[in-house]
This record gives C-alpha cells, sequence and structure tokens, in this order.
C-alpha cells in the first residue's frame, strides 16, 4: 500500500484540501493519503471548509495534525504546498512540492481557483501512477 503524504506548515488548508481529494479519487487498494503539517494551526480555516463543503466534502470535523516522524514511517511520497523554506524535509520520500497560494482569508473566487487546482494535481499524481479509482 502507498502511502502519500501532504505537508505545509499549518495543515489548515491547502494539504487538507489534497488530502481529501486524494482519497475521494484514489483506488484505495492502492494508495491512502494523510496530511499534516510543521505547526498545525488550531482549526480548518473557515474558507476551506466552505469551498469544500460547496462540492460536498465536508471537513468540519477534522483537526490539523503535527507531522511526526510515526506518521511519515511508511510513507513513499511527500508532497509539500509551496510553504517554501518552512516545507518539512523526510529523508527516504519521493517528493514534490505544488507551489500553490495558502488559501487562509482569500476571496472565495481565490479559494475555490486553489481547491480546482489541487483537485487537478492530484488527479493528475493519481493517472500517473496508476492509482486512480475505477469508474
Amino acid at each position: 500500500m502507498n502511502k502519500v503524504i501532504f505537508a505545509c506548515v499549518r495543515n489548515a488548508g491547502r494539504s487538507l484540501m489534497a488530502e481529501a481529494f486524494f482519497n475521494v479519487m484514489v483506488d484505495p487498494q492502492k494508495a491512502r493519503a494523510v496530511s499534516a503539517g510543521t505547526q498545525p494551526g488550531d482549526k480548518v480555516h473557515p474558507e476551506v471548509l466552505a469551498a469544500m463543503r460547496d462540492i460536498g466534502i465536508d471537513l468540519q470535523d477534522v483537526k490539523p495534525r503535527l507531522l511526526t516522524d510515526d506518521l511519515t514511517r511508511d510513507a513513499q511520497w511527500l508532497i509539500t504546498l509551496g510553504c517554501g523554506e518552512a516545507c518539512p524535509q523526510v529523508p527516504g520520500l519521493q517528493r514534490e512540492d505544488w507551489p500553490l497560494e495558502d488559501p487562509k482569508d482569500k476571496s472565495d473566487v481565490l479559494v475555490h481557483r486553489i481547491r480546482d487546482e489541487l483537485a487537478a494535481r492530484v488527479a493528475g499524481l493519481l493517472e500517473r501512477e496508476g492509482w486512480m479509482r475505477a469508474g
């Protein structure tokens, strides 16, 4: 089973959206995703909750979590989300950075654009790796 970690600093926006899209689109027999942050926030950004709710994904009960050695132990991938020098490093994992703007305090239009870009990038990763859910 492949494990992908989506990581940023606060784990309150981009990484949570990416995790949600991944786990909706993936063949659950091939991979799964988790998300975490180096300095997790207290809660999911409200504009992210609203944008995801608009497409039927409820993150209301999700809590940002800390990126730990235990969480990364059985992972193969680390995808960081545009946090620059503050992005976490985990030796031994395949790594990509998706440089996307932080949705915190952004307009609905911009948050939707970020959300949709994340969905497209997740779909591209799943197709490239052969992990897309059938049907």
